[in-house]
């Protein structure tokens, strides 16, 4: 990782990016720019050009427009908005054109990403296992504006490609039969919980991680924003933890 000390633009100060704040501050590192809806009209070209990497924050609504603003600025982004997805492959491709560099993650704590790992590896483990069906569940606070979370699809994503059993995912009490059903919880104040469990008439096999605060996912992002200084091209947290 780089020891340079950084000018970050945090783009959504909201409690995740105060927690950013906070890690980065503490790293030394400096926030040259907070951005939140009361001030929006700052995110600006001039003022991005101040920062060395922007960590963006926010929501499906406005994360397109935030990241393309940032690689139109030349400043390197870090992303964690959830829910806009199915726009993540023409962002790439405007990074490109942009010769920008971009890092997108459904969730930047260390430990989730490890899971991811876990979870791929169990997945493939049991497809010859036909006795067992698989369920995700996830849980967040009632503030979470997208259900299922970012986490939640991509855990889902790796059971269906590496578990013949399912060929998509759904976000429904009613399934049918190849449908691998997330279930999804809004209980405050949970950070987020995610669950993959296994049944069978004879026994259960489950993972699960649960967050404890957010810091967890705040730290990451900030070894993300570290990591991505002075590259080009899309990244993921593979790149950042070397997974």
């Amino acid at each position: 990782m780089q020891n340079k000390k950084l000018a970050i633009a945090i783009i959504g100060y909201g409690k995740m990016g105060k927690a950013i704040e906070a890690i980065a501050v503490a790293k030394g590192h400096t926030v040259a720019l907070k951005i939140s809806s009361q001030n929006n009209a700052e995110l600006t070209r001039a003022n991005l050009q101040q920062c060395d990497v922007a960590i963006e924050f926010t929501n499906p609504h406005s994360a397109v427009e935030n990241i393309k603003t940032c690689l139109d600025a030349g400043l390197p982004v870090v992303s964690g908005s959830t829910g806009w997805l199915e726009e993540l492959d023409s962002i790439k491709k405007y990074s490109a054109e942009k010769k920008g560099a971009f890092l997108y993650a459904s969730n930047f704590s260390i430990a989730v990403n490890i899971f991811f790992e876990v979870n791929k590896k169990l997945a493939a483990l049991m497809a010859s296992h036909k006795d067992y069906n698989v369920e995700v569940e996830e849980i967040h606070h009632t503030s979470k504006k997208d259900a299922p979370s970012g986490t939640a699809i991509t855990i889902a994503e790796q059971i269906i490609e590496n578990y013949p059993g399912k060929n998509k995912w759904v976000n429904d009490s009613v399934i049918k039969a190849g449908e691998l059903n997330i279930v999804s919880k809004r209980i405050d104040p949970a950070p987020g919980t995610h669950h993959v469990k296994y049944t069978s008439a004879i026994d259960d096999i489950e993972i699960i991680h649960t967050a404890h605060n957010r810091e967890g996912f705040a730290g990451g992002a900030v070894l993300a924003a570290e990591f991505i200084k002075d590259k080009e091209g899309f990244f993921s947290m593979k790149d950042v933890l070397g997974l």
